[in-house]
């Protein structure tokens, strides 16, 4: 399938970005950080294989809580097990499922990890046997040993890993350069250009898995997209990129976030991001379903889409003059709910960086994703980059 934009076109070297201009957005850096070796994939076949391996070694049911025994023995004061129905072998919980377990029974689980084995396992056999729910959905795997993988309550809705690592190779394939969609390639700070040919190692990979949680993120870095020009009359190229996430083990929400960007750097941060938007679903009863009719059909019509209703917005913001002098440009950004002092920030903000205060709702918007990215609290810069987003989408 060539999902190829028909706006945009092929690139065979690196090409010159304005970073400057849109968000940044540090979700992929703070996954690139916090991933040791062996959380990290060099394809989505390898991804998809490990991720796999596991679910068809695991086993999902539900039992009563008050049958469930909890085994510790004194000689080994930090190892605790469970014995479920059905299963003869003691399970050993790892360190998620043992607190999801106190979770559930309504223990700190930070407390009980301090406790010796025996007396961990007297207080948690007292929470399930007074459990209110009275059911419990365990998720055990064979690795050698009998793993208790996850503990949920009984209407926990899981999606497994590998269904979402399938639906994206569906518009990926591989996801190394098979298809447009590919692991991104590199900013050079040094040229202000990005490079979509990098090969793909354990350093500049965007893979991950860990026995929680799967996260990945790939672009179509080598078809830019033409959105207008710069104010020095150079091109300014965006791209299109998503990343996606889950947890088979009640770690974290499924969802996919489809977003334009200019670049991405050496520590995977995303730089000159526009028009984000973001897809999640909790795995909740229903959560299989949401996921067959929701988050992989986004993922097929975003591969499909055209950019041309983007880049029209887009050209548009940049046409729209709105302001033309300083009483203008302060009475606008005070009518949509800006104080004084954010009012002068963004003003300055625009005369620092394109040397001509703002008159177009494009100039307008890139201020005030510039105040976003400068604000520490999450809440605010969230406001802010909503500000930024509906006035965009109203010069459309």
């Amino acid at each position: 399938m060539d999902t190829t934009p028909s706006t945009s076109r092929p690139v065979s070297s690196r090409f010159k970005v304005d970073i400057s201009l849109g968000q940044r957005n540090g979700r992929v850096s703070s996954e690139w950080f916090s991933r040791p070796d062996d959380e990290r994939y060099l394809s989505l076949g390898e991804l998809y294989g490990a991720v796999k391996s596991r679910a068809e070694r695991a086993r999902a049911r539900t039992v009563e809580s008050s049958s469930i025994r909890l085994e510790a023995n004194r000689d080994s004061a930090e190892r605790l097990e469970l014995i479920v129905p059905g299963n003869r072998r003691p399970i050993a919980p790892t360190h998620w499922s043992y607190g999801q377990l106190c979770s559930l029974v309504g223990a700190p689980a930070n407390y009980m990890r301090q406790l010796p084995a025996p007396l961990a396992a007297i207080n948690l056999q007292h929470g399930l046997l007074n459990h209110r729910a009275e059911l419990v959905k365990t998720l055990e795997m064979e690795d050698g040993r009998v793993e208790l993988r996850a503990v949920t309550g009984p209407e926990y809705g899981r999606i497994w890993d590998h269904e979402l690592v399938s639906a994206v190779m569906k518009i990926a394939g591989n996801g190394t350069g098979d298809t447009i969609w590919k692991v991104p390639g590199l900013l050079d700070w040094a040229s202000m250009t990005h490079n979509p040919f990098v090969d793909i190692s354990k350093d500049t990979t965007t893979l991950y898995a860990s026995d929680r949680d799967v996260f990945l993120f790939l672009v179509d870095d080598t078809h830019p997209i033409e959105a207008g020009r710069l104010p020095n009359g150079e091109p300014d190229l965006f791209f299109r990129g998503f990343y996606a996430w889950n947890s088979e083990v009640g770690s974290k929400t499924l969802g996919i976030a489809s977003f334009y960007l200019r670049a991405v750097c050496a520590n995977r941060n995303i730089w000159g991001s526009e028009n984000f938007q973001e897809i999640s679903i909790r795995h909740s009863k229903f959560a299989a379903d949401r996921f067959a009719h929701e988050v992989a059909p986004a993922l097929t019509s975003f591969a499909n889409s055209s950019p041309a209703g983007f880049v029209a917005g887009i050209r548009a913001a940049r046409e729209r003059i709105v302001a033309r002098d300083d009483e203008d440009r302060e009475t606008f950004l005070r009518r949509r709910g800006f104080s004084r002092s954010e009012t002068r920030k963004v003003i300055e903000t625009v005369l620092s960086e394109e040397g001509r205060p703002p008159e177009s709702i494009f100039n307008f918007v890139q201020g005030i994703t510039a105040l976003a990215r400068d604000k520490t609290h999450q809440d605010t810069r969230l406001e802010l980059e909503g500000k930024a987003r509906k006035l965009l989408e109203s010069a459309a």
